[in-house]
């Protein structure tokens, strides 16, 4: 008895060893590295259509999270993430040469969108989003606006402040977050005519619902966005600015705690006047989405529809406030 009782000490301390280790190697290693791929990625041609395209998207993707204290896309804290992430800054993604991405190529800026690596092969976790879905024709817009003489991507010489991501973050970036690959061929855009397969674009590939949406950031599918647990069923903690719990709505059309009481007039002006069923003003970090088009709203519309319902009943009291 004595002998087994020493047996199994022994395996208890080699376990508690073992961890510990394993916990040192994430915390010292941090943020893992990948090869940077080399991609065929011609200059992008810009012309007005494309720039004030890519200043739709970026009012979205970047500049609510890229925009400094003067003003242009030189970074701030975001303190909107939940704090088990740790402390992070966005970069200064201004024209500046030192401080930004000035230096940048077209293709380098690709890259990064794509896949989540910078140009050193330094990746980026899950609060950057990666867009893989993107048409090209979007990608392109944003490359162009990044390029254009629009005030917000004038060169700031604002340093970025390091992140100092959490030991959760470090860890979520060896088992569940790593590099998305390069898409192996052009992303056509897709045809607006259409609206279940439109509106799946603009929630998978151009403005991202599905990410707040959906259950939680630390089981995000970025590759494959309906894999996503809680796909669209909200439910994901977020901050407010002032450090209050926010919890997303839930997307579905399920009756009871989804959308399925909504109509069509209701998510419109949800969307583009930031009110809710009941008239009242939506609170951030929900972002106004009055840039959108009739038919992007619609076709948003039509293809929650045919997302699988999900009953989730999310804390929304402060909507009665």
């Amino acid at each position: 008895m004595k002998i087994v009782l020493r047996i199994l000490l022994y395996l208890v301390l080699f376990a508690v060893v073992a961890l510990i280790g394993f916990a040192c190697f994430i915390q010292v290693r941090g943020i893992p590295k990948y090869e940077v791929d080399k991609i065929d990625y011609p200059q992008v041609q810009s012309d007005s259509d494309l720039v004030a395209n890519g200043q739709k998207i970026a009012s979205v993707q970047c500049i609510v999270c890229h925009r400094g204290t003067d003003g242009k896309l030189s970074g701030r804290l975001l303190q909107e993430l939940p704090p088990e992430f740790g402390e992070i800054h966005s970069a200064n993604i201004t024209q500046s040469k030192e401080h930004g991405i000035g230096k940048w190529t077209d293709d380098q800026i690709a890259y990064l969108l794509r896949t989540g690596v910078k140009p050193d092969g330094q990746y980026l976790p899950v609060y950057m989003p990666k867009f893989p879905h993107m048409s090209e024709y979007d990608l392109k817009s944003v490359i162009s606006f990044l390029h254009s003489d629009k005030a917000y991507v004038q060169p700031s010489e604002i340093a970025k402040v390091p992140s100092k991501p959490s030991f959760l973050t470090k860890f979520l970036c060896l088992v569940a977050f790593k590099k998305i690959p390069y898409p192996s061929a052009p992303i056509a855009h897709p045809d607006t005519t259409k609206p279940k397969e439109f509106g799946h674009y603009l929630v998978t590939g151009r403005y991202d619902c599905y990410p707040c949406h959906s259950a939680d950031f630390k089981t995000l599918n970025m590759q494959f966005p309906e894999q996503t647990p809680g796909y669209c069923g909200g439910g994901n903690k977020m901050i407010t600015l002032d450090g209050k719990e926010r919890f997303t709505a839930n997307l579905t059309m399920d009756e009871e705690t989804g959308l399925g009481s909504w109509s069509l007039d209701d998510f419109t002006n949800a969307m583009l006047h930031s009110k809710n069923k009941q008239g009242k003003m939506l609170r951030e970090p929900m972002l106004p989405f009055n840039g959108m088009t009739d038919t992007e709203v619609k076709s948003i519309w039509a293809y929650l529809q045919t997302v699988p319902k999900i009953k989730n009943v999310v804390d929304r009291k402060w909507e009665q406030e």
